[in-house]
């Protein structure tokens, strides 16, 4: 098997027998390997997470350009740049000169973000047809600059749009607070992961629904662990009756 043949996602690893039966790819396979490897270190905070984050956006950007989902694959765009930054925060002194440490977001960071998140998903909801039309097509015009030469492809309205909103928003916001090492993306992790189950199992993409089911436990884990690294690191929930106005 040459290198060219196993990117692609008709390179048949196993059928799973799910359903119909679900060709899995060599491609998918690796990237789905190193996307949970990535998420269980870094629920274990280690740094070592980002180089498989950044092997795994970059095989699911290769897969989203030959399935022809051009949103999705801007988007692993912006998990390739967060991880670069998170990787660099994570080895870097902050501001004040020391490393960064688990901790939970301040009183308004926490308020600010929850307004975000409502408003941005609120938001993504009602447009999110032309939004990610307006993503594929600007995609595509980028990748034909370079002489791709790919056909605008043909968008069918999104099915659940309140749960895709909710799913791009609260991931990017979670990666986010992951760079920061803040205890609040794992409980949106959890979040993410329990909508993206229910969404592809009722898509009939049962290999998906498995694999987030799985990345829901390792979120799981990796919010207990880090509720407990916060508390010794001396950092309290905003919200709870511990922390004064």
């Amino acid at each position: 098997m040459d290198i060219v043949s196993w990117f692609d996602i008709n390179n048949t690893l196993v059928t799973i027998p799910l359903g119909g039966g679900y060709a899995m790819s060599w491609i998918e396979a690796v990237g789905t390997v190193f996307g949970l490897l990535c998420i269980w270190l870094a629920s274990q905070e280690k740094t070592l997470n980002y180089p498989f984050g950044l092997i795994n956006v970059s095989l699911f950007a290769v897969i989203f350009f030959q399935i022809q989902l051009y949103g999705l694959l801007l988007l692993q765009l912006f998990f390739f740049c967060a991880n670069v930054y998170g990787w660099y925060a994570w080895t870097h002194p902050s501001d004040g000169g020391k490393p960064l440490k688990v901790r939970w977001l301040s009183r308004q960071w926490l308020l600010l973000t929850v307004g975000i998140a409502i408003a941005a998903v609120g938001l993504l909801s009602r447009y999110i047809d032309p939004v990610f039309a307006a993503l594929a097509t600007s995609t595509v015009e980028a990748l034909n600059l370079l002489d791709a030469n790919i056909a605008m492809p043909e968008l069918a309205p999104d099915e659940f749009p309140l749960w895709d909103a909710m799913i791009t928003v609260l991931s990017l916001i979670a990666q986010v607070l992951m760079t920061r090492k803040y205890v609040e993306n794992w409980w949106l992790w959890v979040l993410v992961n329990i909508i993206s189950v229910g969404v592809y199992a009722a898509q009939g993409v049962y290999a998906m629904a498995i694999e987030y089911t799985i990345l829901l436990f390792i979120a799981g884990n990796g919010a207990r662990s880090w509720m407990a690294t916060a508390k010794l690191n001396g950092s309290r929930f905003a919200l709870s009756p511990q922390v004064a106005d």
